[in-house]
């Protein structure tokens, strides 16, 4: 008789946590610092091969073939620093490509004729050398001006270093001089183009895949576009769309070079972001803030909104950028005047104290209608502010929007970005064409041409795994999706002792309690009529969040005298973001420890109950539906050997609240052998550290409070007192320069919690990154719709040679679908291609919120959930948009991170995310 953890050919995995491990302080101590040796570094592993399951189907993709006729050159990397006249560093953004551009205008000579490309800060490169390795020049600029670039974008001139050139010399007119250090910092063959799409991913590999993208940058940016990042934007009227309060749309594109399998291309996909609507200040913010007239506008929020946005002021039209707001009105706000007319003793000009309002109107002769009463526009320094009448102010087009977005914007954000395959495969040849990018001079010194075809692919259509519901009857999705009609769930819950608590929602609550019993029962679950509803008194309603549930507890609990209720429904008005939902989820989840869901019910029917169900069922301990091959036992290397798979994601703060602390959690299988149980652990760490800190965290010589150990515990509990072999680790929303990272910090620290738990413990590790922020997509050559569900590929877009695929698990029923993009980063399991990929399909199947495949792995999108709720916990008073925290550093030292709320014990191992 084989010996667990010998089936399919595997050694067997390490002896048991003995039965101690539900007593940590009995456990074994920790690894002697002593013993431990340094780890040799990992880096992303080769493909070992290609899956060949499922049906084949001839697709096409966004990447554009790019010929290269030359590559035995060299990119000459130089370093640039711009100063003022005075000596200080000019980091004023946007100055640097103006400046540049400027001194190619005027220097061309003197840099040898060459092209270059420049990052907008510090980088410079050049195809072969410049004359000089150290150049410094003088640039006067125009500061009347401040566009992004000129419309045509030019770098032309003839100067020479021995022509008294007027264009070298200051002008009369106003302008700025900066002086130019230009210094070589080091060269990269052009070779290592040609070592990349070999896999060679050395750093010569990546810095010139660097430089092309930084051609894209400029190429784009001497059309006068808004960059961000890889993505460009036109200031043109026919890609604007009108979200409200003030923000527009933007459609534009994206664009960079991949290096992949079937050689060198130009991926091209679209991309929308938000900008403020151009035009006068004041009527941007009354848009902004909602209200009717500027009487009602509230100055110190308009004052974060504001800054830093560029504008244009009459009747000079002069462009400026708003430091702040005055202190005080137009008609009051005082400044230092010198005054021609009024002599001192000595014979010098007299300053005299005059309003804004008066300089304007009288000095300057200019009417204002509405600024008197309103604060000034300060464009000044703050020891030397200088102040325009709001009114002569006007937002310049293309400046982005980042503060948060409402509901009813980020809706339409979203339906505003949405195309059909066919509508996106036309942009996207619009696009390459308008572009011309065999007109970019550096492109062509590199020898590159751009293919204008869509790269040919071959994929292969996985088929669905079969499901299982109650009574053992088998679920067969079609089409990524299935029907629990006439069928019971696998595991129902047993809901009673519950209530009904509704937050002045209207709703017919009692026939949504009669839905919720009979719709119950047909799933299975038996759930008795609700022991009260709680009506929330009246006078309450317009209290603070915290108030109203205090006072709705105050009612609920002489009713549970005997102890908590078991589940509470509870009824919010508000559909989308309602300010009662983070604290009531912290009362419930952390102080009281009672399961709970919550509705904002508007049109209620018989797919909303069976929505709700799902949630409900999951929640309380029951199960939906599960894999077949998950009951019988049979996924390949993971139903024999004791398996947990975690899901891992780092949750960041909204746009324009960069002082949020991050959210990291981790979700970990549970009731091994299944695959569809898991539970969450949830920690807050600084702002904007992706990396997660907390998984392992000791804090003695015996204890650990990561969370690593938290979960692997509570699967030695609830699987049997047996404890995993075997690790499969599914990290969410890192780029792949942070792929090293994951490999030599998370993955150590999860080992090391493992060592913590038994010395001698050695689990076997697969590590998957799962990136859906890419732009790489697919479509049906003749066909308008999208890829079918369970598609993937693994040839020609992919790495040259690390280990990933693309899939789209998912019906894509809206827009265009979004693959998935898994990178296998580390694999001691020993899968082979199609194993896991079959795996990872599966696990797409097995999210019980829906019954629909899912587009990511639903530990993935478990551990995002746990996340965001967790998040609401917090009040964040204290980290507002002006938070000076980056990373959890100010200049006084680390930012304390305010600690998450345990959740309550009856609660902590269930899937109170879902």
């Amino acid at each position: 008789m084989e010996s667990p953890g010998e089936a399919d050919g595997q050694s067997p995995h390490p002896p048991v946590v003995p039965s101690n491990a539900d007593h940590p302080e009995l456990l074994p101590g920790p690894v002697e610092a002593t013993k431990k040796i340094s780890k040799p570094k990992r880096v992303p592993m080769s493909r070992r091969g290609s899956g060949s399951k499922g049906q084949r189907i001839t697709l096409l993709s966004n990447h554009f073939k790019v010929g290269i006729t030359s590559t035995g050159g060299h990119f000459f990397h130089y370093c640039v620093s711009l100063f003022y006249e005075d000596g200080h560093p000019a980091d004023a953004k946007g100055i640097g490509r103006r400046v540049m551009e400027k001194a190619y205008e005027t220097y061309d000579t003197d840099l040898g004729g060459k092209d270059f490309a420049y990052d907008g800060e510090k980088s410079l490169f050049t195809v072969g050398a410049l004359p000089r390795n150290k150049m410094e020049f003088t640039v006067f600029l125009d500061n009347v001006s401040s566009n992004r670039a000129k419309a045509d974008g030019n770098f032309n001139g003839n100067g020479s270093p021995n022509e008294n050139d007027k264009k070298r010399m200051r002008p009369a007119y106003h302008s700025k001089a900066f002086k130019v250090e230009i210094s070589f910092a080091t060269k990269i063959p052009m070779q290592a183009i040609a070592a990349a799409l070999r896999g060679q991913d050395s750093e010569n590999s990546q810095e010139a895949l660097r430089v092309l993208d930084i051609i894209l940058r400029q190429h784009a940016a001497k059309q006068g576009c808004l960059l961000v990042r890889q993505s460009f934007f036109h200031n043109d009227q026919r890609n604007f769309y009108d979200l409200g309060g003030g923000v527009l749309a933007c459609k534009g594109f994206h664009s960079s070079f991949r290096a992949t399998q079937g050689g060198f291309s130009l991926n091209v996909d679209g991309s929308t972001t938000t900008i403020i609507k151009p035009g006068a200040v004041i009527d941007f913010l009354i848009a902004n803030q909602d209200v009717q007239d500027p009487s009602y506008i509230d100055w110190a929020k308009a004052k974060r909104t504001l800054k830093n946005l560029r504008i244009k002021v009459l009747p000079t039209n002069a462009e400026y950028r708003i430091t702040g707001l005055s202190e005080s009105s137009c008609k009051d706000q005082l400044f230092s005047l010198k005054s021609r007319g009024l002599k001192d003793e000595n014979g010098d000009t007299q300053s005299i104290d005059v309003t804004v309002y008066d300089y304007f109107v009288n000095n300057r002769h200019i009417d204002l209608c509405y600024s008197g009463d309103l604060p000034c526009i300060n464009v000044g320094r703050p020891k030397r502010p200088t102040y325009f009448p709001i009114e002569l102010c006007s937002l310049l087009p293309l400046q982005r929007y980042t503060k948060a977005l409402s509901v009813y914007q980020r809706s339409s954000l979203v339906e505003q970005s949405r195309q059909k395959p066919q509508e996106k495969m036309k942009t996207l040849t619009d696009v390459l064409k308008s572009n011309k990018y065999d007109t970019e001079p550096m492109l062509h010194s590199c020898g590159m041409t751009i293919h204008t075809n869509f790269t040919q692919v071959e994929g292969r259509i996985l088929a669905a795994p079969r499901l299982k519901a109650g009574n053992g009857e088998d679920v067969i999705p079609r089409n990524g999706r299935w029907s629990f009609n006439n069928k019971k769930f696998v595991q129902p819950a047993k809901i009673d002792n519950w209530a009904v608590v509704n937050f002045s929602a209207r709703c017919d609550i009692h026939g949504l309690c009669r839905d919720l019993v009979r719709f119950g029962e047909m799933k299975g679950i038996c759930i008795s009529p609700p022991v009260e509803v709680f009506e929330e008194n009246r006078q309450f309603r317009r209290a603070t969040p915290t108030v109203r549930i205090e006072k709705m507890f105050e009612c609920i609990q002489p009713k549970f005298s005997d102890g908590p209720p078991r589940f509470l429904l509870c009824l919010l008005p508000d559909r989308k973001n309602s300010d009662i939902y983070g604290p009531w989820k912290k009362k419930n989840l952390a102080d009281f420890g009672i399961f709970n869901q919550c509705l904002a019910p508007t049109r209620v029917n018989e797919q909303y109950i069976m929505n709700v169900l799902l949630k409900i069922n999951a929640k309380l301990g029951g199960l939906n539906s599960m894999l077949s091959v998950e009951q019988s036992q049979t996924i390949p290397l993971v139903s024999k050997v004791p398996t947990i798979i975690f899901g891992m994601d780092v949750s960041h703060g909204s746009p324009g609240l960069s002082g949020l602390p991050s959210i990291a959690a981790v979700v970990g299988s549970r009731n091994w052998p299944s695959v569809s149980r898991y539970r969450a652990s949830v920690r807050s760490q600084s702002a904007k550290v992706e990396m997660i800190d907390s998984l392992f965290k000791p804090v003695s010589e015996k204890d650990d409070a990561g969370i690593v150990r938290e979960l692997l515990l509570d699967f030695y509990r609830s699987s049997g007192q047996t404890k995993p072999a075997r690790i499969i680790i599914f990290r969410d929303g890192v780029s792949e320069s942070q792929f090293n990272q994951v490999l030599n910090i998370e993955l150590d620290q999860i080992i090391e919690a493992c060592k913590y738990l038994d010395e001698s413990w050695s689990p076997k590790f697969t590590v998957i990154v799962a990136q859906k922020n890419h732009h790489t997509k697919f479509f049906q050559a003749g066909s308008p719709d999208n890829v079918p569900p369970g598609t993937v590929v693994d040839n020609t877009v992919c790495h040259p040679q690390n280990n990933d695929f693309y899939m789209c698990a998912h019906a894509g029923m809206i827009g265009t679908t979004r693959p998935t993009h898994y990178h296998v980063l580390f694999d001691e399991i020993g899968f082979s291609a199609d194993d896991l990929q079959e795996l990872i399909h599966s696990l797409s199947y097995v999210y019980q919120r829906s019954t629909n495949a899912i587009s990511i792995v639903a530990p993935v999108r478990y551990a995002h959930l746990a996340a965001t709720q967790v998040s609401h916990f917090l009040k964040f008073d204290d980290w507002s948009e002006t938070s000076s925290s980056q990373g959890g550093l100010t200049s006084s030292g680390p930012t304390a991170v305010p600690e998450l709320p345990v959740l309550h014990p009856q609660v902590r191992s269930s899937m109170f995310f879902c």
